[in-house]
Order: C-alpha cells, then sequence, then structure tokens
C-alpha cells in the first residue's frame, strides 16, 4: 500500500504543476486577446489570486503524503471530495485518492503504526 499512497502524493503534485502551467498559458493568452493594459492587468492579479491557493494546496497534500501526516490525509480527502466534479482528470485523481486514503492499511500508516507492522 505504501507505493499506492506514494502516488497519491505524486498525483497532487502533478495537478498542482498542471495548473500552474494552464495558468501560464492562459494568462499569456489573456494578455494577448484583452485590448486595454489595465484590463489584462486585473485579469492577471484575479486570475493569480483564485488560483494560487489550489495549487499550494495541491503541493501541501503531494509533499505532506509523502510524510505521512495525518492532516495530508484529511486535506487530501476533503480536496478529493471537491475535485469529483471536475471531470476526467479530477474526477479520477479524486476517486483514487479516496479509495486509497479510505483503506485499513493506509489509515494505520498515517497514525504511525507502519513500524509495527
Amino acid at each position: 500500500m505504501d507505493s499506492h499512497v506514494k502516488v497519491v502524493g505524486w498525483l497532487w503534485i502533478v495537478n498542482g504543476v498542471v495548473s500552474i502551467l494552464m495558468i501560464i498559458i492562459g494568462l499569456i493568452i489573456v494578455n494577448v486577446y484583452v485590448p486595454g493594459a489595465q484590463d489584462a492587468l486585473l485579469v492577471t492579479l484575479g486570475g493569480l489570486c483564485c488560483f494560487i491557493p489550489g495549487i499550494v494546496v495541491d503541493f501541501l497534500i503531494g509533499f505532506g503524503i509523502f510524510n505521512y501526516k495525518s492532516w495530508a490525509r484529511i486535506l487530501a480527502i476533503i480536496f478529493a471530495i471537491i475535485n469529483l466534479p471536475l471531470f476526467p482528470v479530477g474526477t479520477a485523481v479524486g476517486i483514487y485518492t479516496l479509495v486509497i486514503m479510505f483503506n485499513d492499511e493506509v489509515k494505520s500508516l498515517f497514525r504511525g503504526e507502519a513500524a509495527a507492522a
């Protein structure tokens, strides 16, 4: 089960990286096609303010899962549920995260009981 936990961690980190790439591409497109410089700046700042917190959470979840932090497991479950409507990638990541994080063996890993097992 340890390898599945690592896969979940990587999925959240990759989700954050892909989100960054999507923001960069979106902001380039907006800045090319928005006619006024002031409008483009407002759209850019608004986009950054909306998406940066989610990206930070994606990285926190990924690195927290790698270190078997109990808060990361809870955060992953919450954000997996939030990602379920984001078909197809968010749905797949969300379902996989929920299946792995609700596994009894994984629960014990995050409680620190892996050394005894």
